[in-house]
């Protein structure tokens, strides 16, 4: 089974207020750039012959920052697709829709889970017969659903899976299987007082 690290952009300014960010092609702020150097360390002795990254702008920069400018682009990296929920925070869909979550209930517009499911299906697919270890550098709800699926679970369960901006995760196996090896380390230490 092949290592696959899953390393989360770093802060926009929609990342910091809750806004979903699809295909809004926001800039890292300061912090996010931050954050996205300070991968770099920590992803350097790994030695990975895949790396990948989402095509938004993001995602890219953070490759970058990290230390990986030449990251093949995969559209199957690319954030859910909010449709109508495009910049809106969960907190203002459930004034109207109290119980929504993402994973279930999908988007007016916009992908529904399956879709989201069959996306990362086809790009665990694609990256069956690269050599490993492999490295992603992708979005909050992509990564979740990616993670999910690796794990063979339904959908519905990423949305049990918290994951920040500028976060590092990894998919390995135990004892023969698929499993978490890590999940949602920030790459810089979290300031005092934060949760």
């Amino acid at each position: 089974m092949q290592e696959i690290w899953l390393a989360r952009h770093g802060a926009t300014e929609w990342s910091h207020s809750g806004q979903h960010t699809g295909s809004t092609d926001l800039p890292l702020l300061a912090d996010g750039e931050e954050q996205a150097r300070a991968m770099g360390p920590r992803l350097a002795p790994i030695g990975f012959s895949t790396v990948r990254s989402s095509p938004l702008r993001r995602a890219r920069e953070t490759a970058r920052l990290a230390g990986f400018p030449e990251a093949g682009i995969t559209d199957l990296l690319r954030e859910v697709d909010y449709g109508e929920y495009e910049g809106v925070t969960t907190r203002d869909i459930q004034k109207t829709r109290p119980q929504w979550e993402l994973f279930r209930d999908g988007c007016p517009g916009g992908e529904t889970p399956d879709q989201v499911a069959a996306r990362m299906d086809q790009l665990l697919l694609d990256l069956a017969d690269e050599p490993g270890p492999i490295l992603l550098f992708g979005h909050g709800h992509c990564l979740r659903a990616l993670a999910t699926r690796y794990l063979g679970l339904e959908i519905w369960a990423a949305g049990l899976l918290r994951l920040d901006a500028g976060t590092l995760s990894t998919l390995g196996e135990e004892h023969g299987h698929v499993a978490l090896k890590l999940w949602n380390e920030p790459a810089l230490p979290e300031p005092e007082g934060s949760s």
